[in-house]
C-alpha cells in the first residue's frame, strides 16, 4: 500500500477550511436573510468569492503536492509548502473581508506556493536521471536432430 502523509494531512486540512469558507458564506446569508445569489450584499459578495477563489486554486495545489509526494517521496519541504498554502488561504479569506493586507499576502502566498510546486513537479520529471537500457538479441542456432 503506498501512503501518501504529506498528501493526505493537507488534504484534509483544506477539507477543515473548505467547510469553515462555507460557513462564514452561510452565516452572512442567514444574518442578512439572503438565500440565493449574492442580492447585492458586498459582504455575501466578498465571502463567496474568497470560497469559490478557494476551490479554484485548491485543487491544483493538492494534486501537485500529492504528484510531488508520489515521484519524490515526504519531505519537510512539501509539508511546509502545505501548511503555507493553507495559511495563505485562511489570510486571503479574511482579508477579503477589507484587510487589504492579509488579501495581499494570502495571494502571493497562493502564488508563489503554486509555482513552487509545479517546478518542483517539472524539475522532478527533467532533471531525474534516466537509464536507457538496450537489450542485445541475439540468435542462436538448436543442433539439428539426429
Amino acid at each position: 500500500m503506498i501512503m501518501l502523509p504529506v498528501s493526505l494531512t493537507i488534504a484534509a486540512g483544506a477539507a477543515l477550511l473548505n467547510i469553515w469558507l462555507s460557513m462564514r458564506v452561510g452565516r452572512v446569508r442567514t444574518k442578512e436573510k439572503i438565500f440565493v445569489g449574492d442580492g447585492g450584499n458586498e459582504l455575501v459578495t466578498r465571502r463567496m468569492r474568497a470560497h469559490s477563489n478557494y476551490v479554484e486554486n485548491t485543487a491544483f495545489v493538492l494534486i501537485l503536492i500529492a504528484l510531488v509526494e508520489l515521484g519524490t517521496g515526504s519531505s519537510l519541504w512539501l509539508w511546509g509548502a502545505g501548511a503555507l498554502y493553507l495559511v495563505g488561504r485562511v489570510l486571503h479569506a479574511v482579508g477579503m473581508d477589507g484587510t487589504m493586507w492579509a488579501r495581499f499576502a494570502g495571494t502571493i502566498i497562493t502564488m508563489l506556493t503554486q509555482l513552487g510546486l509545479a517546478i518542483t513537479a517539472l524539475a522532478a520529471v527533467y532533471m531525474t536521471p534516466t537509464e536507457i537500457i538496450a537489450t542485445e538479441i541475439v540468435e542462436t542456432e538448436t543442433p539439428a536432430a539426429q
